[in-house]
């Protein structure tokens, strides 16, 4: 096995020889074989050993056992103990996702310290086909199919091209010691209930079921690649950005077929998951939204409209007198001049003494009033908006320049009657919105 891992190396992963390396290693048979074909491949490694103090004894026993093999190997090692429960209890989470994200927590600081490039796991063709059948049971499309990548970001997987049986039978010709976790033999759990009884099985239909699944799978892997390329050519010919938000014309969504799956393609990236009530957008009224955990999506007019999910309280902006300038939370400039000159959206001009400072600065709201410059009589914001055609995500961004209850200018749109420079004003306030 160290002959075709060593190759694979030199093929697939040739930038892991110059890079220090750290190894996870639980102390099982495959991080084991894994450890030692990267020391046999001279690759500089170190490993990284996780203790979540699940198993009492056992665990502390499989610490120890991970530091002998360093000192057996000549190689650093690094061990990190966690209090899983609590932490799964206070993230109301299960105890195997609990593990899962204090390892990874763990695997970034330490990448993120600067001392080591990658981490490695041993993931095998095995553990690729369980992935598959739980993620098969439980419904996904052709990405959640298409295996365990090899690298993914920092993470590598070099052992994915081998089976259990092919690392087993390594540490047997070789002698290796192992640890048994026990966890493994309870069918408590689903990958555990896949693997003890549901692949023996599938192994029976076919002598080579498993090298047959892995040709499968990288089919699966290259179709995913075609697919990828081509949504990334829907998205950039669709896909209408101005700062974090996107806006998609729903007629041109519409003249996609099969209009379901481009949808997921489109946007399971963004958390989405109730799939009818996304392509009920196609068809839905103005003002319709379907939210997922980071973002919303909202249909407006002729459009949807793509942004993530703000949080945190509304906030209101004073602005005394004396200031020149506001940077947060927009750019606005404050100046005294002598005559107006250049207006327009960005630009306008008040009577001065017409205002009652300090002025704020603050979101709109439902029931905002203003008398339009250039108009007779009030106007309700929201009715301006429909005039204007103002989508609802800018509205919900949109800000008000205040003077008390007053709004002075619908910022970057529209200045109000009241405040507008006349014959007899003495002192004339130059506001620009800088963009």
């Amino acid at each position: 096995m160290l002959k075709p891992f060593s190759e694979h190396i030199d093929t697939n992963l040739p930038f892991l020889k110059e890079k220090s390396l750290l190894v996870a290693c639980s102390g099982g048979v495959d991080s084991v074989v894994l450890a030692h074909l990267c020391v046999a491949a001279d690759l500089k490694v170190t490993l990284a050993h996780c203790n979540f103090q699940l198993r009492g004894d056992e665990s502390d026993g499989d610490e120890a056992f991970v530091k002998n093999l360093s000192y057996e190997l000549g190689i650093g090692v690094m061990v990190q103990s966690f209090d899983t429960e609590k932490y799964a209890e206070a993230h109301r989470g299960s105890i195997q996702m609990a593990a899962r994200e204090l390892r990874y927590q763990w695997f970034n600081e330490l990448l993120g310290s600067g001392e080591f490039n990658y981490i490695m796991t041993a993931h095998h063709a095995d553990d690729d086909l369980e992935t598959f059948l739980i993620n098969l049971s439980r419904g996904t499309g052709i990405e959640g199919l298409s295996g365990i990548p090899v690298q993914n970001e920092k993470v590598i997987r070099p052992l994915l091209n081998f089976s259990r049986q092919e690392i087993l039978s390594y540490a047997k010709d070789n002698n290796l010691e192992w640890r048994e976790d026990s966890s493994n033999s309870e069918s408590k759990y689903l990958r555990n209930k896949i693997r003890l009884d549901i692949v023996p099985q599938l192994k029976t239909l076919h002598p080579t079921f498993l090298k047959n699944f892995m040709r499968t799978q990288a089919h699966l892997e290259q179709t995913q690649s075609l697919v990828r390329h081509h949504m990334e050519e829907i998205r950039a010919r669709l896909f209408e950005s101005d700062g974090d938000t996107i806006r998609i014309s729903v007629e041109k969504l519409q003249e996609l077929k099969p209009a379901a799956g481009y949808l997921y393609e489109l946007f399971q990236a963004y958390g989405f998951t109730e799939w009818n009530d996304v392509e009920g957008l196609l068809h839905a009224m103005s003002g319709k939204e379907v939210l997922s955990k980071t973002h919303r999506l909202v249909k407006d007019r002729t459009h949807l409209i793509l942004s993530p999910i703000e949080t945190g309280p509304e906030e209101v902006f004073w602005i005394l007198d004396n200031v020149k300038e506001l940077e947060i939370p927009i750019n606005i400039r404050f100046q005294n001049v002598k005559k107006v000159e250049n207006t327009g959206r960005n630009v306008i001009y008040l009577d001065k003494e017409k205002l009652n400072f300090p002025l704020q600065l603050r979101n709109w709201e439902k029931g905002d009033y203003f008398y339009p410059y250039g108009m007779k009589g009030k106007k309700k914001l929201s009715k301006f908006f429909k005039d204007e055609k103002v989508d609802v995500i800018s509205k919900e961004k949109q800000w008000l320049l205040c003077s008390d209850d007053a709004i002075v200018w619908v910022v970057g749109r529209r200045a109000d009657e009241r405040f507008k420079v006349e014959d007899s004003t003495k002192e004339i306030l130059k506001i620009t919105l800088v963009s």
